[in-house]
């Protein structure tokens, strides 16, 4: 073996460099964050041929003395920590020290700078094997300018891993774009290869903020996105919450910021993803933008050489935390979001006012075998033939039934076709017009048309009547305490040690599961009871995977889910099938049901329950007005 000897300090930054600067993009996050740490309110970005020809940041930031200049470009040098106690509570987004002299390693680095509002510049340069810096005035207003050129110029191993131009610039353009959602009072421009690209003007009040999050996400995102701002223990989660109509198929609309710095963290997709899963199409993905803050020293950012990655305290608090606000934000997605509820509309008068429509709807529905989804199992049953008649005989929101008689007339046989008149053409003076509007007709047996305030409403009665069934079902079911159903011969099952120690710490919550789970060994388990509900389930495969989630995230909703499925399944036969004729009075009755449950824009499965039709998209399509 060679003798132990020091490194040489340029060596020693180009080995740091390889985890600090990946690439363009991440010279560009270090640099920016520097200037967002500097207090920086304007910051300008130039690129040029995808950052690897040049990189230049500039800042109106507090600016670097001149006897600090030389030391900025030290490794292990920084403003930000002084001692163990900073650390455990890091409040910046940067702090290692490395970023400056790792890129000045692999690159031609040159960093002017001033301090004061008025007076001379200066600039700092290293050059040579061990880094040495040489400092010269300039001239610079109050700020900072970082320009790197010729990124791996003396590391070309490194040089051939860089994408195509165009591939380089998006990342920094991502790069810029989270740090722009991150930090809404600050001015961004980005130009490349001289021509501007993006402008992220300062944003100070809400409007404006929406304004920048729509530049960021997309108009359409911001036009059915949800706001949250809830609080509780010491966390706060604030955001923009994406509609389950525009899922993604990859999960590159999610951004998560941790005390305002850009994270991928597991905890948190965890939580997205389970609040959504019920709404959300298969393996779509939610589009957000949320803020979590808690105190600095709940959180450890440093944890990676790119502080992509965070480790909470208190994991399993915090992602109950998201869990539960989310679940509950994403529940209130439907037709009546936006909706007065307090003038006209009221969820509790729709349950009361029964007397009208019970009277229009005795009748009920059949779930017969008329529908084109085929013939219903033998599951459906007869009580799931209750319960779609149950559904849907909904009482009417105040004042519909006053309106009544504008619907009996489409389907009176009359002599004068052009008398029929539009359903809200009816004396509505006292009553608002609900989400959904009122029915006009049922198309090809499938389909509701309805007409509202804002146009045409189109209705898949299927898949709302499912949803509203379902989540009948889960209200019942979840009334009632879980059942236990014994196994008639104990079933073991053999597991890791650490899975022992975990069934044993949860056992509270095993048993409130209806599962009674109990420990005969250091790596064996025995199960001799499970929920009623899911007797002819893989009981080992449940327990299994309740045990990985109870190690990964703390908590499991396993059992929910595979409840949840079941429940899925009889909603989807107890529920009024395609090609089943309806009358004006039931189709109201659905749409007033739909109003007033949870998640009804989407069925089970996630597929869209309903649409909406403007009337400026109307005239589009038969080019009115031009």
């Amino acid at each position: 073996m060679p003798k132990i000897h020091l490194l040489s300090s340029r060596l020693a930054n180009q080995i740091a460099a390889g985890e600090v600067v990946e690439r363009p993009a991440s010279l560009v996050k270090e640099l920016l964050e520097n200037s967002l740490d500097a207090g920086a309110t304007l910051i300008d970005i130039d690129i040029e041929q995808g950052g690897s020809k040049r990189v230049q940041v500039r800042d109106n930031g507090s600016g670097i003395a001149r006897d600090e200049l030389a030391l900025a470009l030290s490794r292990h040098a920084t403003s930000k920590i002084q001692n163990l106690d900073d650390l455990e509570s890091v409040a910046t987004l940067g702090f290692r020290g490395e970023a400056l002299a790792s890129i000045a390693s692999v690159s031609r680095l040159s960093l002017m700078s001033n301090a004061e509002s008025q007076g001379m510049g200066w600039r700092v340069r290293t050059d040579g094997p061990d880094m040495e810096a040489s400092v010269e005035p300039a001239s610079h207003p109050r700020g900072t300018t970082v320009e790197v050129r010729d990124l791996f110029f003396n590391t070309p191993a490194r040089r051939k891993f860089l994408r195509q131009e165009k591939t380089e610039f998006k990342r920094i353009d991502d790069v810029v774009k989270r740090l722009a959602l991150s930090n809404l009072g600050v001015t961004f421009n980005l130009r490349n290869n001289g021509k501007a690209v993006r402008q992220y003007r300062s944003a100070d009040s809400f409007t404006e903020r929406e304004r920048r999050v729509a530049a960021v996400c997309g108009k359409a995102f911001m036009e059915q996105a949800r706001f949250v701002d809830i609080e509780l223990n010491g966390m706060r989660l604030w955001g923009w919450l994406g509609s389950p109509h525009l899922s993604r198929s990859q999960a590159d609309q999610q951004y998560f910021f941790v005390n305002g710095r850009t994270v991928s963290d597991r905890v948190v997709t965890h939580a997205v993803r389970q609040a959504y899963r019920d709404v959300m199409y298969h393996d779509r993905h939610a589009a957000c933008v949320l803020f979590l803050e808690l105190p600095a020293q709940e959180v450890d950012v440093n944890v990676h050489p790119t502080k992509h990655e965070v480790r909470f305290r208190e994991s399993r608090a915090v992602h109950n935390f998201l869990y539960s606000a989310l679940h509950r934000a994403v529940a209130d997605f439907g037709p009546g979001e936006g909706f007065d509820r307090d003038n006209g509309f009221d969820p509790d008068k729709v349950r009361q006012e029964s007397a009208h429509l019970d009277t229009l709807v005795s009748g009920g529905l059949n779930t017969n075998n008329d529908g084109r989804d085929g013939s219903m199992s033998s599951g459906g049953g007869q009580a799931h033939t209750q319960q779609s008649r149950l559904a849907l005989r909904n009482p009417a929101p105040v004042g519909v039934a006053e309106q009544m008689a504008a619907y009996k007339s489409l389907h009176r046989a009359s002599g004068d076709r052009g008398a029929w008149q539009s359903p809200l053409a009816a004396d509505t003076a006292n009553a608002e017009v609900p989400p959904l509007g009122y029915a006009v007709a049922q198309l090809k047996g499938i389909y509701i048309l309805a007409e509202n305030e804002l146009g045409m409403v189109l209705v898949d009665m299927h898949a709302a009547h499912e949803r509203i069934t379902y989540e009948q079902l889960k209200l019942g079911y979840d009334d009632r305490s879980l059942v236990a159903q014994p196994l008639l011969v104990p079933q073991s099952l053999s597991v890791s040690e650490s899975e022992a120690d975990a069934a044993m710490e949860y056992q509270g919550l095993f048993n409130s599961l209806a599962i009674d789970l109990q420990r005969t060994g250091p790596e064996a388990l025995v199960i001799r009871e499970v929920p009623a509900l899911l007797r002819d389930a893989d009981t080992e495969a449940l327990i299994r995977d309740v045990l990985a989630d109870l190690l990964a995230h703390g908590r499991s909703d396993r059992i929910e889910m595979l409840a949840n499925e079941m429940l899925s399944r009889l909603a989807c036969h107890g529920s009024v099938r395609a090609n089943r004729a309806l009358t004006i009075a039931e189709m109201n009755a659905l749409l007033r049901q739909m109003e007033v449950t949870e998640r009804s824009g989407q069925c089970n499965h996630g597929r869209p329950t309903w649409t909406q039709i403007s009337m400026v998209e109307l005239d589009k399509l038969f080019l009115r007005g031009r």
